[in-house]
């Protein structure tokens, strides 16, 4: 196929703003914005968020931008709407055993409604039960236990103080004290000096005397305990039996008020009688009395605490599902945390103080998660596989074994989660994991893949207007016309680098949307332009290009050498793209090639100093190989190349400079001069095909800059390969210039062509003998290496002679 000099129409798509099929963006806020050229994504997400099996997790793979999240989320809240609201989730005090909370799951709303009237009940029995032990027939039938008990009492004391008078002794109580004193014959009590002067005989007989009474006084004590304690268990039954019908009462009501089933019923029941229980057993602090009534009130509070209900979920005000939204996916705000309070230098907590997280708020819905965030704590990502696994999740606090000072720990009863987990991530964690983590594939079964672009059709670019119309609604910007949208469109494209497909990344067309209406409002315009469009993109290259301007700067003042005139032997200009990340340009650079006689064969100079990438050793290496086919007849070949990129400091990768790298070498071996006004790019295979290579408008561009500094005068122009004429969407300064015969796109399917067209000679053809034409560019090289071999043959045997003649 001959070589093609493009003409201006084909280095650009354009679009028809008359296609679009309306006049500006504000005709179609009727539309909802659809995927836009993501089909496959869209599919399997409504799969897999339909999916109500275990481990039909979603992995979201795609480019940042692509509206992955976004998307995802639309998705899991339309879902979301068509599902009954899940449980609420309480933590209720163990009252067996008050480290282990139980957990308690309510249908929506009745958590809240739980709470509500626990805290009615509590806030009630503190008026109520004081009324009930205050009431007559209570103190009627508390005294007449009391009064069975004192009378009983008073004759076990009556008896006591019998048996000590008859020892001489006298009895009586003193602060609740059992005290004796000693008596003399007139009934006064004696003194220490004057139980000191009496004869021995009767010191000894008051001492048996002592020891009797105290015995006594012990066998009394052990006779009043059990009636005090039959008083007491009496007057607690009273109470019991008094308050009882009350608390019945309250929790008859709480019962009825929770009238939806419940799953856990059984565990409410359970927990409720316990609360009864318990509140029979602290009575006594319920009643008023004049004394210690702060130490009863602060008691009674710390009670009181034990029967809130620490509601952690409430779902109560949704309507369908939950969905979650963690950018932030800490241990303790995914998996819900204990807090602590510092009491006399301990960490005291109880269940009042349990938190939820993430996973317990989307139970019965989704919860979107970015991996990135997971893996940056190797804990966060080990506990989500342990819940993933067994579908239980278990509140803990890790760190509190490490801390300084001592600890009060819970351990709250692990619940069931039932969670659609929706995780983003790249392609490349998407594949490290499937490799490295055989369990990820199965726990995450749903893959959502989101092209980096899609192909170009009226739909699409219907579609495109739709997702700009939302965002000037959204943002409140001025709307777009079509030739706005049409050269929006054609960024894409652009941004895409394929005439045929559109760029996925939506956030880029987002982005320029807010800038040129930042544009038209700053000129007070009412409709975004085209003008407002170009202007947007040209402000956004001001900002990125420094580092591009620099170094035109440095080729136009020669200190980069780049010759754009003449015609130079072994020397060519190759093009080259810069990546920064948020910018991209393109540059010429010199390649060089020097040939002469030897047995090294090539040397790429970059791979010696290690400057250069596998990538492009790869093609080094290609072009070696092909270069050896050419002239297989003259195999092994006597030669010694070197082929450099002059002034390259910083490294070079990949092989789109294949192509210029042999044809300098060929030019080096032909001594043909190439045309210095045409530069090179494109991948080179075995066989001599031109392969098409990244950034070519971006190459072509930076390489059309250079020469309008120096210059146009239509000798200069670019030689790429024919296989990348429909990724050219060049800038309409290029395209003019190409229309006006000052600079020119050259395509080429064989290198042949391009050395055909670099040097104004036939490349060549072997005939049957390997032989080239003399004239052609290959019959030079054959000639030169036939050279080259005699060389080699005469300095061989004028060795051996030398070897000889020793």
């Amino acid at each position: 196929m001959p070589i093609l000099n493009l003409t201006a129409a084909e280095l650009r798509l354009t679009v028809d703003p008359a296609a679009l099929g309306f006049a500006d963006t504000s005709e179609l806020l009727d539309r909802s914005p659809p995927w836009i050229g993501q089909e496959r994504a869209e599919m399997a997400a409504r799969f897999g968020l339909g999916m109500a099996q275990p481990d039909y997790n979603l992995f979201v793979l795609g480019e940042v931008g692509s509206g992955r999240s976004s998307l995802l989320k639309q998705a899991m809240q339309t879902v979301a709407a068509g599902k009954a609201a899940p449980p609420d989730l309480c933590y209720l005090n163990n009252f067996d055993v008050p480290e282990k909370p139980r957990a308690l799951r309510l249908p929506a709303g009745q958590g809240r409604l739980l709470r509500q009237l626990m805290a009615h009940m509590m806030k009630s029995l503190q008026t109520d039960i004081p009324q009930q032990l205050d009431g007559q027939d209570f103190k009627a039938e508390s005294k007449h236990i009391e009064k069975s008990y004192k009378e009983e009492e008073a004759r076990a004391y009556a008896g006591l103080e019998a048996f000590a008078e008859a020892r001489s002794f006298s009895m009586h109580r003193e602060s609740g004290h059992l005290l004796f004193t000693l008596r003399g014959k007139k009934g006064h009590a004696l003194t220490e000096d004057e139980v000191l002067v009496l004869p021995k005989e009767r010191r000894a007989e008051i001492t048996q005397a002592e020891q009797e009474l105290r015995a006594e006084i012990s066998r009394y004590l052990e006779k009043i305990r059990p009636m005090e304690r039959v008083m007491n268990e009496a007057l607690a039954a009273l109470r019991r039996q008094v308050v009882k019908p009350l608390l019945d009462r309250e929790l008859q009501n709480i019962r009825i008020g929770l009238k939806k089933q419940i799953k856990d019923s059984v565990k409410l029941g359970t927990y409720l009688d316990q609360v009864m229980h318990d509140i029979l057993d602290k009575l006594e602090l319920f009643k008023v009395a004049d004394s210690d009534d702060d130490i009863r009130r602060e008691a009674l509070s710390k009670v009181l605490s034990r029967y809130r209900v620490n509601l952690v979920v409430d779902n109560g005000g949704l309507s369908g599902a939950p969905v979650i939204v963690e950018d932030n996916p800490l241990f303790r705000a995914l998996f819900g945390s204990i807090e602590y309070q510092s009491e006399n230098d301990v960490l005291m907590t109880d269940f009042s103080r349990i938190r939820a997280g993430s996973l317990h708020r989307a139970h019965g819905g989704f919860l979107m998660l970015h991996l990135r965030d997971l893996l940056a704590d190797g804990l966060v990502w080990e506990k989500l596989r342990r819940v993933l696994r067994s579908g239980r999740l278990q509140i803990e606090e890790p760190g509190t074994a490490f801390t300084p000072i001592a600890t009060v720990s819970l351990e709250p009863e692990a619940v069931d989660v039932e969670v659609k987990i929706v995780l983003i991530g790249s392609r490349e964690q998407y594949y490290e994991l499937q490799e490295e983590d055989p369990e990820f594939a199965r726990r995450f079964r749903v893959k959502v893949d989101f092209a980096e672009s899609f192909p170009s059709s009226t739909e699409t670019r219907r579609a495109s207007a739709i997702f700009i119309a939302h965002i000037c609604r959204k943002l409140g910007l001025p709307h777009f016309s079509a030739a706005a949208v049409a050269r929006l469109l054609e960024d894409g494209h652009r941004e895409a680098e394929d005439q045929s497909r559109q760029s996925a990344v939506f956030a880029r067309v987002e982005a320029l949307v807010m800038e040129s209406a930042a544009l038209c409002s700053a000129r007070a315009g009412h409709l975004v332009e085209t003008a407002d469009v170009e202007a947007a993109l040209a402000a956004r290259t001001l900002r990125h290009d420094y580092p591009d301007q620099r170094l035109r700067e440095a080729i136009a003042k020669g200190d980069v050498l780049i010759a754009l005139h003449g015609e130079r032997v072994g020397q060519l200009n190759g093009l080259t793209q810069v990546d920064l990340g948020d910018y991209r340009f393109g540059f010429p650079v010199r390649v060089t090639a020097r040939t002469y006689a030897g047995e090294d064969g090539l040397l790429n100079i970059e791979r010696e100093v290690e400057m250069s990438g596998p990538i492009h050793d790869k093609g080094v290496l290609i072009l070696q190989s092909y270069l050896s086919a050419l002239f297989a007849r003259n195999a092994p070949l006597a030669l010694n190349a070197s082929v450099v990129f002059e002034q390259e400091y910083s490294g070079v990768e990949g092989d789109s400079a294949s192509c210029a790298e042999l044809y300098v070498l060929l030019s080096s071996l032909s001594g043909l001069p190439l045309k210095q006004g045409i530069a090179v790019t494109g991948a080179v295979n075995q066989h001599g095909e031109v392969l098409p290579v990244g950034g070519i408008n971006e190459k072509i561009e930076g390489y059309f800059r250079i020469c309008t500094t120096a210059g146009l005068d239509g000798s200069h122009g670019v030689l790429i390969p024919q296989r990348n004429r429909r990724h050219l969407m060049l800038e309409h300064e290029v395209a003019a210039a190409v229309a006006d015969g000052l600079f020119n796109i050259y395509t080429a399917e064989h290198v042949s062509e391009g050395i055909e067209l670099l040097t104004g000679l036939p490349a060549g053809t072997a005939n049957d003998a390997g032989n080239y034409p003399r004239g052609s560019v290959l019959g030079h090289a054959q000639k030169t290496l036939l050279a080259y071999r005699r060389a080699c043959q005469t300095s061989e045997r004028a060795k051996s002679e030398r070897k000889r003649v020793r």
